[in-house]
This record gives structure tokens, sequence and C-alpha cells, in this order.
């Protein structure tokens, strides 16, 4: 299974989703800002990213220009509850996978994911 970092900075939704995840047999880490997620990817491997893109300090899509440029095999996932967010994510198209909406059900985030890493394991197919 893959090696997910989650970050996103209300508390209660990055641990819902860390559960979903863990269902799945994933292994994932945390962070609560973009920058906190910056500095577990420079600590350890990771198969995906999953941002949420409005965050203080550090939002998602400097976090994942950031990683992007850094880790270019790591594959992007963002997810956002505002429509004026996920259009700030279309420069982002070549460097990430999809852009979530908020809200979600637990099936819908866990679909997401294996999604995300399936078209990961094609691609380098």
């Amino acid at each position: 299974m893959a090696k997910i970092l989650i970050t996103e900075d209300e508390d209660s939704l990055r641990m819902f989703v860390a559960r979903a995840l863990r269902l799945d047999g994933h292994e994932t880490r945390e962070a609560g800002d973009g920058a906190e997620g910056l500095e577990r990817l420079e600590e350890e491997q990771f198969d995906l990213l999953l941002s949420d893109i409005r965050m203080p300090v550090m939002d998602g899509i400097e976090l994942a220009h950031q990683a992007s440029n850094r880790f270019p095999d790591l594959k992007i996932l963002l997810m956002t509850g505002y429509a004026e967010q996920r259009e700030r994510a279309e420069d982002l198209s070549a460097k990430i996978i999809d852009v979530v909406q908020k809200p979600f059900a637990l099936p819908d985030i866990r679909r997401a994911v294996a999604s995300a890493l399936a078209q990961t394991d094609s691609q380098a197919a």
C-alpha cells in the first residue's frame, strides 16, 4: 500500500481522512499546514501528497508547487471547499492529479485516493 502525507489545517477532517485511508491499508502521516507538510516531505519519502488548498502559513497551491519542484515523482491530490481555490489550482494541472471538492463522504476520498494511486501505477508502467 501507499505512504500518504495528509496536509490539512482542520484537525477533525485531517484525522477523519487519515483513518479512512488507513482502513484501506495505507500508511499516513499528517501535517497541519503547508510549511509543516514541506518539512515532512523533506524528512520522509511519500507516494502521495493529499493537501487542502486553503491553509495558514503556506497554502496547498504553494506546497504543491514546491513539492512538485523538489520531488518530481510525488503524486499530488488537492482538496478544497472553495470554487475559487479550485480555479487557482488550474496552473498546476501538469503537476497534480485532481482537486477533490469538499465536503466529501468517506467513500469519496477513499475512491479519489485509490484512483490517484492507480493512475500513478499506470503512468509508471
